[in-house]
């Protein structure tokens, strides 16, 4: 009875041996202080640079007060430590049945490769807690400068405006100048925090916002214009490049050389106007079609040429126009409306034109009132002493 009885302990021995090793170690070690660590987040994702902070709960599970050693294990180049009451804490005492908080705080590296990680917290040999960073992307000791929108489109009178984000992914604080390769004739502004600039400090691993305001010059052609933006400091550049679209305005004018718009002409006679089209716009007007409204009758216009078939941005074409008066017009002043018409925009002009009699008229008017004033002499002379 008594081997039995030795044979059972022996096994129970053994399980108690085997069941110490196959525990944990963060649970074991708890055990061995009667203190347990406990944060709800075991398990998070971090990017190069980012510094994380744990909240954890030291709860003592037995009647005694419990102290303990504290110290974290975490890969090469990353910085961890253990804070409460924002001092740094190497150990830990905590009251009978009762709780106590600390944080850890970790400081993943700017240059670390994607992947997992884990960071412990231990006493001695005993690892109380264990946790996992997974490292999202590649880390670089780079700048960076990006934007989430990049094209832009309007006309000519607009302003473009373009958010950028600047990361200085170094462990130093860096200065950047801001730079623009624009074309000719184009205003880059950069301004930060709503001031102008043209540099900005980045402390490690920040960003900084930055405004960009591209603005056109008032003659720019219609188009896609590709403008480089980048931020320079010793041994780095950043770049990204914005671009703008410009959509065609249609304007056109029509005027004289010298914008007279008054003339004079004889009854019968013709006079030729030499009229402007002017292309006010940001894009070409195409097929500009001349044509003469409010004519008085019997008056006749003509155009030469009829039609501009293409009249580019900024551009003038010469037209001739001639108007011949009716031969029975009366002598005074006329209205004659002169219009150019495209499918994209068109212009008119009002012209006064002056008729007068023509001299062959007044020779005759003349000879009229001379004949009339000698017969009337005559008539006097041969009658008027009688």
């Amino acid at each position: 009875m008594a081997g039995i009885t030795d044979r059972r302990v022996a096994l129970l021995v053994f399980a108690g041996l085997l069941l110490f090793a196959v525990l944990p170690p963060a649970l074991a070690g708890a055990q061995d202080e009667g203190i347990r660590l406990f944060t709800p987040y075991i398990h998070v994702a971090v990017s190069p640079g980012d510094t994380v902070t744990f909240d954890i709960t030291a709860t003592n599970t037995t009647g005694a007060v419990r102290s303990l050693p504290l110290a974290v294990r975490a890969p090469e180049g990353w910085r961890a430590e253990l804070t409460a009451g924002g001092r740094k804490i190497a150990g830990l005492a905590v009251a009978p049945e009762e709780k106590e908080t600390f944080s850890l705080t970790v400081e993943v590296p700017l240059k670390v490769e994607r992947g997992s990680y884990g960071v412990q917290i231990v006493s001695g040999s005993s690892t109380l807690l264990s946790l996992t960073l997974d490292v999202t992307e590649a880390g670089t000791l780079q700048t960076e400068l990006t934007s989430d929108q990049t094209n832009m489109e309007g006309t000519a009178s607009s302003t473009f405006s373009y958010e950028l984000r600047l990361r200085n992914r170094t462990p130093e604080t860096q200065t950047y100048a801001l730079l623009a390769n624009a074309p000719e004739g184009w205003n880059v502004v950069f301004r930060v925090e709503g001031k102008d600039v043209t540099s900005v400090t980045v402390e490690p691993n920040a960003t900084k916002r930055i405004t960009v305001s591209l603005t056109p010059p008032s003659k720019v052609k219609a188009g896609t214009y590709k403008i480089p933006v980048r931020a320079e400091t010793k041994g780095q550049t950043a770049e990204v490049t914005l671009e703008a679209v410009i959509r065609g305005t249609y304007g056109l004018k029509l005027t004289t050389p010298n914008e007279v718009l008054s003339t004079d002409i004889t009854a019968g006679g013709s006079r030729t106007l030499q009229l402007v089209l002017e292309n006010t716009g940001s894009a070409p007007l195409h097929r500009i079609e001349l044509a003469a409204e409010s004519v008085p009758m019997g008056w006749e216009v003509t155009f030469d040429p009829k039609t501009v078939d293409v009249l580019e941005p900024g551009k003038t074409a010469t037209v001739n126009a001639t108007i011949r008066a009716d031969r029975k017009a009366i002598a005074g002043d006329y209205v004659l409306t002169l219009s150019a018409n495209a499918a994209e925009a068109s212009a008119s002009q009002t012209f006064r034109i002056t008729v007068k009699t023509s001299l062959w008229w007044g020779i005759v008017g003349f000879l009229l009132i001379a004949a009339v004033v000698f017969g009337l002499w005559e008539l006097v002379r041969r009658y008027g002493r009688r």
